[in-house]
């Protein structure tokens, strides 16, 4: 089966994910876009730093606080999530009435829209008169930002000094931090004395003024004869289903969070309509939506209910109830340590069993006999005595079946795998790995496995993404990666497993350090720590490459005009040597 025959469970697009960080902003994730299907295995490889766990944390609402998706799509493909109901009654009916008729009166803006945003134009051409330009807003915040950042570098540091011994350096911290602070105050100055100065020259611009003031008036003349027109029935037709899709939308929340979010989603699709935007269109009502809650679209109904389907996409969920039904239900999560994942003052039965309970709605009978269950499946020997264990009371490999028994009880759709095997010894290792892969063909699910250890990914994905500073830099199947990888990082992770060193060599190591974060890369990220680099490299970031059907490297070197370069001879011919070094299990084709 191809990967266009297979289904696609989660479809991540150009997702771009921050953190705000002492006054500055990291961007982790750098436009990634990749499919993971139903049933498979993908692993997620690549160095400390890389963006791994931030990638799939950001499918399973696990972001830090100070952690945003600031742009791009992660649609979850879930026909049971997708089913949205609402029962009808008079106050259904009701509502949907009212959301229509106020549809209705903001359509006739749509009449206007090109004059709207004609005066919209002149308007910002008045402001950016009265201002400082852009460019000039970003120079200035930039500078601010840096001096806030060395500020606060400075202030830690101070907190680190000791005050008996270190006087000195402690007067001089606190002279340095002032001076930031004086220079902060000034940058701030300059630009409201700069922005006084500019609004004061247009005041005494009259002709300048004399021009806005008649031509504003005649824009609003002519919006006023454009709205007042009525709309047709095709547009009453098309409110009628956007009141519906409205309802749908916020039906699952309580009373008075479902009013605020009509209200909000009314005001968002009155701006839409202001601005000429088609309705009409999916991915612009999908758009409007997303700013508020996600869309359910219309498909039908009953004399009983509303029917919709989700556009269930996870970039823009705000509300932790939503969550509440996919965290764990949908997708579930095995960390490093499962000491952090298990309470160290509850039993294992009960840990287990209350997940049970509160996601399959079940009596707590019934949930210890499916938990007794679930912790065979795992390989917990005696299960039923030692239900009402303590955590402390298990060993390391045992408490990570139980985190894997606690994350499969909700019979999740995908199960990240966040470097399970790290913490354990090399023979626990092997039992988890062929646990995992053992509970796939009963439970069914997506494995998404997180590690810096090539050796897990030969023996248990199907398919290997290669992450570089935050970004995809080659995708495809296990073989396509380990016997014909294309890109010079992959060549250097390839490179420096043990298992490849011949005697009396040194092993390798890829010389540097990733790029920061916190500035924009021009470029190859690679290209400082490339030994092959070209010049392009450089100067311009490189697309995505198809090198087949299945797989895709980011590099220049694959474009037809860049030289012919063979790989290092160390990972020449590895096919052998890697099935005899991680003992790989050949898929019969």
């Amino acid at each position: 089966m191809t990967d266009n025959q297979k289904k696609v469970l989660l479809s991540i697009e150009n997702l771009e994910v921050k953190f705000r960080v002492r006054s500055r902003i990291l961007t982790a994730i750098r436009g990634i876009s990749l499919d993971i299907y139903e049933n498979e295995a993908i692993a997620i490889v690549g160095e400390s730093g890389s963006g791994k766990s931030v990638f799939t944390k950001t499918f399973a609402g696990m972001l830090d606080s100070n952690g945003f998706i600031a742009n791009g799509k992660i649609i979850f493909n879930d026909e049971e999530l997708a089913e949205t109901h609402v029962k009808k009654s008079r106050l259904v009916d009701s509502a949907v009435k009212s959301i229509k008729k106020r549809l209705d009166k903001y359509s006739k803006l749509e009449f206007g829209s090109q004059t709207y945003l004609e005066m919209l134009k002149l308007r910002e051409s008045k402001k950016q008169k009265e201002t400082i330009d852009l460019s000039e807003k970003e120079e200035y915040d930039k500078k601010i930002g840096d001096c806030l950042y060395k500020r606060t570098e400075l202030f830690n540091y101070k907190q680190t000094l000791d005050p008996k011994h270190e006087k000195e350096k402690i007067l001089k911290a606190n002279a340095d931090i002032s001076a930031y602070d004086k220079k902060i105050e000034n940058l701030k100055k300059e630009i409201k004395e700069k922005i006084s100065a500019r609004k004061k020259a247009a005041a005494l611009d009259l002709k300048f003024k004399a021009d806005y003031l008649e031509k504003i008036a005649i824009l609003k003349e002519k919006y006023l004869k454009e709205i007042s027109c009525d709309i047709s029935s095709k547009t009453a037709e098309r409110n009628e289903v956007l009141a519906k899709e409205i309802y749908l939308s916020v039906g699952r929340y309580g009373f008075f969070k479902r009013q605020q979010l009509i209200l909000s989603l009314l005001k968002c699709l009155k701006n839409a309509m202001k601005g000429g935007m088609d309705l009409g269109d999916e991915e612009t009502r999908n758009s409007v939506f997303d700013s508020v809650v996600f869309r359910v679209r219309y498909v039908g109904e009953t004399p009983e209910k509303l029917c919709g389907v989700c556009v269930l996409n996870l970039a823009n969920i705000k509300y932790s109830k939503d969550w509440g039904q996919i965290r764990g239900a949908k997708i579930a999560t095995v960390f490093q340590d499962p000491m952090t994942s298990l309470n160290p003052i509850i039993t294992i039965g009960k840990q287990l069993s209350s997940i049970i309970i509160k996601h399959q709605k079940c009596s707590e009978a019934e949930a210890r006999k499916r938990a007794i269950d679930l912790m065979k499946k795992v390989g917990i020997p005696n299960a039923e005595n030692r239900f009402d264990d303590y955590p402390f009371q298990y060993s390391g490999g045992m408490r990570q079946r139980i985190v894997i028994a606690i994350a499969l009880s909700c019979q999740p759709k995908i199960l990240i795998c966040d470097e399970p095997t790290t913490a354990l010894d090399v023979t626990i290792q092997a039992q988890i790995l062929k646990l995992i892969k053992d509970l796939q063909r009963e439970f069914k699910y997506t494995i998404v496995f997180i590690t810096h250890d090539l050796g897990v990914v030969a023996n248990i994905a199907d398919r290997v993404a290669v992450l570089y500073a935050g970004q995809i830099v080659e995708v495809g199947t296990v073989e396509d990666v380990f016997y014909d990888p294309r890109h010079p990082y992959t060549w250097a992770l390839l490179s420096s497993l043990p298992q490849l060193a011949q005697r009396n060599t040194q092993l390798f190591s890829i010389a540097g350090t990733p790029p920061s974060l916190y500035n924009k890369i021009v470029g190859d990220p690679f290209a400082p720590r490339n030994a092959y680099c070209l010049k392009v490299d450089t100067l311009k970031e490189p697309p995505m490459f198809k090198v087949s059907e299945t797989h895709y490297a980011k590099t220049w070197l694959l474009d037809p005009r860049a030289p012919k370069i063979e790989k290092p001879e160390i990972i020449q011919n590895t096919h052998e040597k890697l099935i005899k070094a991680f003992n790989i299990q050949v898929r019969n084709v």
